[in-house]
């Protein structure tokens, strides 16, 4: 025979197996499961080729900063000239030769056409674009003078290898960004992990592009300090939106990275060769910014890497502060309700 006591004390385990047992949220129904990935699929496709194709076939200069240097007269018709090609170039005048050679190492024009008494000449940065490089020698009249300032190298001239590095730099903040939140890593630990594994990143890529292929020309660790950030802005990206969207914030981010970041980038070009603002968005995200950095890095000493180290570096912090973030919001929602359990 119970008592009244024993059963009062039965009360909240039958609760507690009522709550442990309920049914699962039933999943949506099949036919509209069926829809969603008939019209899902297709219409990712199309916004995959948009982004890839479509800045792709529009590729043309858009004001795309060029020097023009000598003797006042003759500075004027080359001007005119170059005026012909309606949009294509922003024009920059310059004293004489070594300021535009200068202009060019300081990655303030792609290229500079000169004046001098021996005829005209055309300065070159086909480590700033080959394919940049190549247009110019097209828009000036056929037997000008060229001379690469600042060369791409020997062992790379096309720069198939930086503009192919982007995508695996890209890839890589990724994986790390979802492994840390799929192993449930947060706070501290999370942010040692994103560190870390940049940091290897970096060191691994640079030892392959510079000691080994010698793609990259410049000093070694500012290269792998470069990869690495470039990595970390993804990867710290990835796991702080997830730290407080859960993981749906690993396709969000991936989306914008594979989908606007990788084909807006301009590496394989210039931003100034993409629609706008394709380019400028380009160049505000991690691929489009690391390409930069690492191509004044490894090719100009540095010139003109302020603005995509900032870029890069915002993307991490901010990241970084959302990983955190995510963990105390976990960590408080955690204690309210142990808190409320006891109660």
């Amino acid at each position: 025979m119970r008592t009244a006591q024993s059963t009062e004390r039965e009360a909240p385990a039958r609760a507690a197996d009522t709550r442990e047992t309920a049914p699962p949220t039933p999943a949506a129904p099949l036919p509209r499961r069926l829809l969603a990935t008939l019209l899902l699929v297709p219409l990712l496709a199309a916004l995959a080729l948009w982004a890839f194709a479509w800045p792709a076939t529009r590729m043309a200069p858009r004001d795309l900063p060029l020097g023009v240097a000598g003797p006042s007269a003759a500075v004027t018709q080359v001007e005119g000239q170059l005026w012909e090609h309606k949009g294509a170039f922003e024009i920059h005048r310059y004293a004489d030769e070594a300021a535009a050679r200068a202009a060019i190492e300081d990655r303030d024009v792609y290229g500079a056409v000169v004046v001098t008494p021996d005829g005209t000449e055309l300065l070159t940065a086909s480590a700033a674009s080959p394919v940049v490089a190549q247009l110019l020698q097209q828009a000036v009249p056929v037997g000008t003078k060229t001379v690469d300032v600042v060369a791409a190298p020997a062992t790379d001239p096309r720069g198939a290898a930086l503009t192919a590095s982007v995508l695996p730099l890209a890839m890589a903040g990724m994986a790390a960004g979802a492994v840390v939140t799929v192993l449930g890593l947060a706070g501290r630990p999370a942010i040692a992990a994103l560190l870390g594994s940049a940091a290897l990143a970096g060191a691994v890529v640079a030892g392959i592009a510079d000691s080994w292929l010698g793609v990259l020309t410049g000093g070694w660790w500012a290269e792998a300090g470069t990869l690495a950030l470039a990595t970390l802005a993804v990867s710290a990206a990835v796991a702080g939106v997830s730290a407080l969207l859960g993981r749906a914030g690993i396709g969000l981010v991936s989306a914008v990275v594979m989908l606007l970041g990788n084909p807006f980038s301009g590496a394989s070009s210039a931003p100034q060769m993409l629609p706008a603002p394709v380019g400028t968005i380009g160049q505000w995200l991690p691929p489009g910014a690391g390409a930069t950095l690492l191509r004044s890095v490894s090719f100009f000493d540095g010139a003109a890497s302020l603005g995509p180290a900032l870029t890069l570096a915002w993307w991490a912090a901010i990241g970084l502060g959302a990983v955190l973030l995510g963990s105390a919001l976990k960590g408080r929602t955690a204690a309210e309700e142990r808190k409320s359990v006891t109660a």
